[in-house]
């Protein structure tokens, strides 16, 4: 699997972090920044990590701000890209199985290093369900970027 990832000043610390866990997941990384302290803007790393995933280049994505919110809502843009904000390990579980996620969303700000593992792994480990109801809704959430 190869996975996006990006985040903005907010978040540097928590993305070197994340990456750790995906690299213990034998997940190939391509980190499109940012690399420091100094501020950048939201929607520009969501539409870095988002058009690689919309473009095949990534499996997933992952986006990460202060919050997860901005990253989130800017990543949500994007036609194709289902990015969830998830701060727990069951909802990131359900944003594969039900909505087939494909980019997730966190916030260094409001999570700790320790959990924002746990999510992580859950998210890249779990597996959308293929359920006929669960197709027919991401049918009709797509439905809504015409």
């Amino acid at each position: 699997m190869k996975i996006t990832i990006g985040s903005d000043h907010g978040a540097v610390e928590l993305k070197d972090v994340v990456k750790k866990v995906l690299a213990e997941l034998d997940v190939e990384v391509n980190d499109v920044g940012t690399f420091g302290n100094d501020a950048v803007d939201y929607p520009d790393i969501a539409e870095k990590v988002c058009a690689e995933v919309v473009n095949g280049n990534a499996d997933r994505g992952i986006v990460l701000c202060g919050t997860g919110i901005g990253i989130s809502i800017a990543a949500n843009k994007i036609h194709g890209i289902r990015c969830a904000l998830c701060n727990d390990v069951f909802s990131a579980k359900m944003s594969r199985e039900h909505n087939n996620a494909n980019v997730l969303a966190m916030g260094g700000r409001v999570l700790g290093f320790g959990p924002a593992g746990e999510i992580v792994k859950a998210w890249v480990t779990t597996d959308f369900s293929n359920d006929e109801r669960h197709i027919r809704r991401i049918g009709k959430i797509s439905a809504l970027e015409k």
